[in-house]
């Protein structure tokens, strides 16, 4: 990996939080899913055009876009995703895809390569976010477009904090690899962002989508208390209290169960913009 600018997340998403995701791609997919066709249908990309995707993680996203591109190029700072999204792609044979470990925020990519940039939230870790949007829009052909999804801040009322609320009293700080999961939550700090980086034709739209969490309550649980933030959250916990919390967060995702598996609502920004 070349020059690394934001070091904090480059350490959290290359120690156990950056592996234990790559270990459990499936899972996080399936969580996140949901919001793939809303933005690759925003994104609109054409056979002979060429696709970054910035924070690809294990590259699902990346693989999608190149099945409708001539070139799909995934970038993550993490090293145990890149690798996984490399096996990803041998496994389904996709050969116009590619992957490279680098830290977007400062990574020489070359002038105007290419058409389109995407990303499914992996633009929100930035450290200097004016900064990482003017190097990412420099890789973008002059008329090239943006498009990428951010969560919403989450309230008392969302569907998810109905959900997990017996969690809430033990999510004391983030993890390190969620510290700047709510950086682009409000519309009129990404405009700002944007517009300061020099893109131009900003809208941010609201998307929401069913988001996966497991077969059963009990399934579910078991990925809510096993995904990073949670975890460390829960390292020093009292294990009585851990204890009796799972059985409080099992009994409340009962509520949310269908057919098809557990469905919660998640609410995420579709945020479109071009480089002039």
């Amino acid at each position: 990996m070349d020059t690394v600018v934001n070091v904090q997340q480059a350490e959290a998403w290359n120690g156990w939080e950056g592996s234990a995701w790559a270990d459990d791609a499936p899972r996080y997919d399936a969580m996140m899913g949901g919001f793939n066709q809303p933005l690759l249908d925003l994104a609109a990309i054409g056979g002979d055009e060429s696709v970054l995707d910035i924070g690809c993680g294990t590259g699902q996203l990346t693989l999608l876009a190149a099945r409708r591109a001539a070139q799909a190029v995934g970038v993550d700072i993490s090293e145990p995703m890149v690798t996984r999204a490399r096996a990803d792609a041998a496994g389904q044979g996709i050969a116009n895809a590619r992957f490279d470990q680098a830290d977007a925020e400062a990574h020489p990519f070359e002038e105007g390569r290419f058409d389109v940039v995407v990303s499914r939230g992996g633009v929100m870790f930035f450290s200097d976010p004016v900064a990482a949007f003017a190097n990412i829009a420099r890789a973008l052909r002059p008329g090239g477009r943006m498009v990428f999804i951010v969560p919403q801040a989450g309230g008392p009322d969302s569907e998810y904090a109905r959900a997990t609320a017996a969690l809430a009293p033990l999510m004391r700080r983030p993890s390190p690899a969620a510290r700047g999961m709510g950086s682009l939550s409000d519309p009129a700090r990404i405009r700002q962002v944007l517009g300061q980086a020099g893109l131009t034709d900003v809208d941010t739209r609201p998307v929401h989508a069913p988001m996966d969490y497991g077969r059963d309550a009990r399934d579910a649980a078991d990925f809510i208390l096993g995904q990073g933030p949670v975890r460390y959250n829960l390292e020093d916990a009292d294990q009585t209290a851990v204890t009796r919390v799972r059985r409080e967060l099992q009994a409340a995702l009962a509520a949310y169960e269908t057919p098809a598996g557990v469905r919660i609502r998640g609410s995420v920004w579709l945020v479109s913009a071009v480089r002039p």
